[in-house]
């Protein structure tokens, strides 16, 4: 980004450049995302779901639902954004489904409103599985570096 900023420069008159502006906005936009990329990071902390009790739904927990409307059991996990694969059952915590289950217990039913009607699920489990051995899509160092 620097060489981008660098080239344009080098083309004389910065006032009518356009490719300088360009890449000084470039660069204002990347340093912003890396001031709360770096703001995230130094608020983050680290929750263990393994010490907490998993007598009602919460971050961490495994639910094991029955769909009322059609008898169909599905199981998921409560865990984090970075974390999620809704395709393995891993949601998010954010997620409308996450949300609707939080701070139930087994065998409490709760509804979901959906863009096609409301459904109905009741709490058939709720227990402590480590995510990480649930999760199918591991990530590797190639998956994080930038080009």
């Amino acid at each position: 980004m620097a060489y981008e900023k660098k080239v344009a420069a080098d083309q004389g008159d910065r006032s009518e450049n356009a490719e300088y502006h360009a890449a000084k906005e470039k660069l204002r936009f990347i340093d912003k995302r890396l001031f709360y990329l770096n703001s995230m990071i130094q608020k983050a902390q680290i929750i263990d779901p393994s010490l907490a009790p998993h007598v009602k739904i919460r971050f961490g927990s495994r639910i094991r639902v029955c769909d009322l409307e059609n008898d169909e059991e599905e199981l998921y996990s409560i865990c984090g954004v970075l974390e999620a694969e809704p395709e393995n059952g891993l949601i998010s915590i954010h997620s409308p489904l996450a949300k609707a289950m939080l701070g139930h217990e087994e065998g409490d039913i709760f509804k979901l409103k959906l863009a096609k009607g409301t459904k109905e699920y009741e709490i058939e489990d709720v227990f402590y599985e480590n995510i990480f051995s649930l999760k199918q899509n591991i990530r590797e160092e190639k998956d994080f570096i930038f080009h």
